[in-house]
């Protein structure tokens, strides 16, 4: 593998994935004692403070220890409950990151790789931040890269690694492995124990009829945060003339003064996109859409300003 040169918003570097580190202040995913984040959802307890072991009773889950069942409540309920303890809380923070040829574009300020790459590392610390195990897979149309989770800073840098290295090699052409989404997915089935955070960065166009199946599957033991990519061009042509595009020997040619062929384009985006938003919905789970067009944080503070109180997740 060529180990390219870093260029700003094309490629990325580790060095640049581990500075992200010192941005994880600069927007709330997490809740810690002193405050709440508008993802609280996604994690059980309220507070994550040590030396308490007892935390909280909640609904029992498939996969929990029936020997922590709190049987007051249950009668009280009608509904089986489980005792949370501390130890318990600590739990996998899965990273799905997609690294293949389909996002080696941006006509933004990055590239649509890049982007992924900075999501993942971003979130990535905010989890080792938080005390929780933090593991990942970097998947492209052929491989796919796995690091178990761990508590550790060196589980995370290996996930940085590899994510750098597959970031680094891409280019514009791949062959193409249309279920290389589904395949990541299945193996998240696999590996994650009911009430893991999966977290999935891929590209907007991803999203497969087998992939939606996963991720309804991976939803019922874990929960989901979703991070689909895109980039302006992905969802509306410009009136530029004629357009030649290349791929793996083949050529199309466009008009994109074209009117109906603009419409066209448009309606198939706005369909994508409504397609996350329908399966965010079904499943319970947060749609945190990125664009290149603008900065990652941003971004992603403009959507946790939008589920913050009243607006439940």
């Amino acid at each position: 593998m060529h180990n390219l040169p870093s260029q700003p918003g094309v490629r990325v570097n580790l060095a640049e994935l581990i500075e992200m580190r010192h941005r994880v202040r600069e927007v709330q995913l997490f809740s810690t004692p002193a405050q709440r984040s508008p993802l609280i959802g996604l994690h059980h307890s309220k507070l994550r403070g040590r030396g308490v072991d007892f935390d909280q009773v909640r609904v029992y889950q498939a996969g929990d220890d029936v020997r922590t069942i709190d049987w007051r409540v249950t009668a009280r309920t009608q509904e089986p409950h489980t005792k949370l303890f501390h130890e318990e809380r600590e739990r996998p923070i899965y990273i799905l990151v997609e690294q293949s040829p389909r996002l080696f574009f941006g006509s933004g300020l990055m590239f649509k790789s890049v982007l992924a790459a900075q999501a993942a590392s971003l979130i990535g610390w905010a989890a080792l931040g938080h005390n929780d195990r933090i593991g990942g897979l970097v998947f492209g149309d052929q491989e796919q890269h796995e690091i178990k989770p761990r508590r550790s800073k060196q589980s995370l840098l290996q996930l940085l690694n590899r994510l750098a290295r597959a970031n680094q090699a891409l280019h514009g052409e791949g062959q193409a492995n249309r279920d290389s989404f589904g395949l990541a997915l299945r193996r998240a089935r696999e590996v994650l124990r009911p009430g893991s955070l999966a977290v999935i960065i891929c590209d907007e166009r991803t999203l497969s009829d087998s992939g939606e199946q996963q991720l309804i599957l991976l939803a019922r033991h874990t929960d989901l945060l979703l991070l689909p990519i895109c980039d302006p061009l992905d969802h509306a042509l410009p009136a530029a003339g004629l357009l030649r595009f290349a791929e793996r020997g083949a050529q199309l040619e466009l008009d994109t003064h074209d009117a109906g062929l603009r419409q066209a384009y448009r309606a198939q985006g706005e369909a994508r996109q409504a397609r996350w938003q329908r399966l965010a919905q079904k499943l319970g789970v947060p749609l945190l859409a990125l664009s290149t067009q603008r900065e990652m944080i941003e971004q992603l503070r403009d959507h946790l300003n939008a589920q913050r109180p009243g607006k439940r997740l």
